[in-house]
């Protein structure tokens, strides 16, 4: 699995928008939030494009400027500046000799997920679930965040990680396990299988987070990664932060409990309240590398490989 290089100081950055579009304004917002750290910018040209009403542009010129970015030698590291809807329609226009020939830094959550399995899985190369220019950097970009973005960029030895002050890692099932960490958001997860870059689970670590729905929709997506042994084949399982899940039917019975039922026989370690997701602060997770768990300690050790 390849390791990107580190993000140095003045370090050229793609801004893309594989998913979903901003306005000009924001758009332009991002870019000098980018220079103000620091960094040169080369933006794509569908960032503020709204196709469709949630879509920064058509599937292939969205691929295709993914292509564009991996190819460019000036670009240093690419960062999604939204998630949204749209990107799997981005996927089938993604040029892989080129992006697995042309390893760097690739940052997103949520409907980037799709890239992120693509990317891991086909091209052998470790990606970033964290923080995105405008849904984090932006605005939202605490030093805790920030802290632990730059930690995952830049690590060259193992190291923990920790969730922000306040937010206690805890157990669902005990154990120790080892692997490389897949996944991310649980509906493009879900919706992977089929394809040509199905989640491979098989002796993995698997994350999962999600944002927006109800808790009887996510038991059916839960319930396809059971049965089409995707859970069986995992590791260990790691939950992040599930964000505005609610239970319009009985208020008790929240995401939580719905987890713990579905896994109740599951033996392998579980933990949860990972501070990764759609809520703030929002920590990096580097996607394909080696991680350990250990639930006794509590502890989660990323391994990069440089």
């Amino acid at each position: 699995m390849k390791y990107p290089a580190k993000l140095k100081p003045g370090a050229t950055i793609g801004l893309v928008s594989p998913s979903s579009a901003i306005s000009p304004e924001r758009e332009k917002a991002c870019i000098e939030r980018l220079k103000a750290m620091g960094f040169r910018v080369k933006a794509s040209d569908n960032i503020s494009t709204n196709l469709g009403g949630y879509m920064a542009g058509t599937g292939e010129v969205r691929g295709k400027w993914l292509n564009k970015m991996f190819a460019d030698p000036e670009v240093d590291a690419i960062f999604c500046v939204r998630g949204g809807d749209g990107g799997n329609r981005a996927w089938k226009y993604l040029d892989l000799d080129v992006v697995r020939n042309n390893p760097k830094i690739f940052v997103g959550y949520s409907d980037i997920t799709t890239f992120h399995l693509a990317f891991n899985q086909l091209c052998d190369m470790v990606t970033f679930h964290g923080p995105m220019v405008s849904s984090n950097i932006l605005e939202n970009f605490d030093s805790e965040t920030e802290e632990s973005f730059f930690q995952a960029l830049n690590a060259d030895e193992p190291y923990e990680f920790k969730n922000p002050e306040g937010f206690d890692i805890e157990v669902m099932h005990h154990g120790k396990a080892e692997g490389r960490i897949t996944g991310g958001n649980l509906t493009l997860v879900c919706a992977s299988i089929g394809t040509p870059y199905e989640i491979d689970c098989k002796d993995k670590i698997l994350f999962l987070e999600d944002v927006h729905g109800h808790v009887d929709s996510m038991d059916r997506i839960v319930v396809q990664l059971l049965n089409s042994g995707k859970i069986d084949d995992c590791a260990g399982i790691l939950l992040g932060q599930f964000t505005d899940i609610d239970n319009h039917v009985d208020k008790d019975y929240q995401y939580l409990e719905m987890f713990a039922d579905l896994f109740y026989d599951i033996d392998k370690p579980i933990m949860y309240n990972i501070q990764s997701g759609h809520d703030f602060p929002m920590m990096t997770i580097p996607m394909g590398a080696m991680c350990s768990i250990d639930t006794e300690s509590k502890k989660i050790i990323f391994k990069p490989e440089r």
